[in-house]
């Protein structure tokens, strides 16, 4: 005769505290301070600078110093939120500002965003020469007109009653889409730029840095250095 023996199972010690424990989730940020204005969207911008019509349309040289070295004067965020800043030199084209200004007003929720421009219109004539044309004869017409950039320039500002989460994404993309290097912003990530590039400097072990190799002309380089490497040290290419 088969003697079955009974198993008797001691269910495990449950912890209320675990289960109907306490959630504590962060308040949401107060925009009560945020005014929007009344006209949300970039507003459109020229593609030809309005010159009175009795004045010729002047042609101007490359003049590349407008595009070299660091920006002084637009390098931070007037709202203080977010934006879209250059990491290096270059020329806008009003086919970027158009791209901009489409994507920003296609992506952004004008009840509670609101963009603005910190760039001039294209002002700066680009000359050019008709294919095959002999050389001789002055200068060009003009072709287009540009916009110079210079690194650390804010380009689009974006403000409102939203986080940066929400307009990641589409500023990124009209990072990647610009003739040179980008990034979008926030005003903390603007201000650990500087509090990192500061500390860089401060707690630099190797004393044989770009500056001191230059200014002490070490192996003659100050021969072969561009007059733009003597002054900002290789740090704006």
């Amino acid at each position: 005769m088969n003697t079955t023996k009974l198993l008797t199972f001691r269910a495990p010690a449950v912890s209320l505290v675990q289960i109907c424990g306490f959630k504590n989730f962060k308040a949401p940020p107060n925009y009560d301070h945020i005014q929007l204005p009344e006209r949300p969207k970039l507003r459109f911008i020229d593609k030809l600078p309005n010159l009175p019509p009795s004045i010729r349309p002047p042609k101007m040289q490359k003049r590349l110093r407008y595009m070299r070295g660091p920006e002084d004067v637009h390098n931070f965020l007037m709202h203080q939120q977010f934006g879209i800043i250059a990491l290096g030199g270059g020329r806008l084209k009003w086919g970027h500002f158009e791209m901009m200004r489409l994507t920003i007003g296609r992506k952004m929720d004008t009840s509670r965003m609101f963009a603005s421009w910190r760039i001039d219109s294209p002002w700066q004539p680009v000359t050019k020469r008709g294919q095959g044309q002999r050389l001789g004869g002055g200068k060009g017409a003009i072709d287009h007109y540009v916009t110079p950039i210079k690194a650390g320039r804010v380009i689009v500002e974006i403000g409102g009653k939203c986080e940066f989460k929400e307009v990641e994404e589409f500023l990124t993309d009209i990072a990647n889409k610009l003739p040179f290097k980008a990034m979008a912003v926030s005003q903390k990530m603007m201000e650990k730029m500087r509090e990192d590039e500061k500390w860089r400097e401060e707690n630099n072990q190797n004393p044989y840095t770009m500056k001191y190799l230059i200014q002490n002309n070490m192996g003659g380089c100050q021969r072969w250095v561009s007059p733009w490497d003597l002054k900002y040290f290789c740090k704006y290419v």
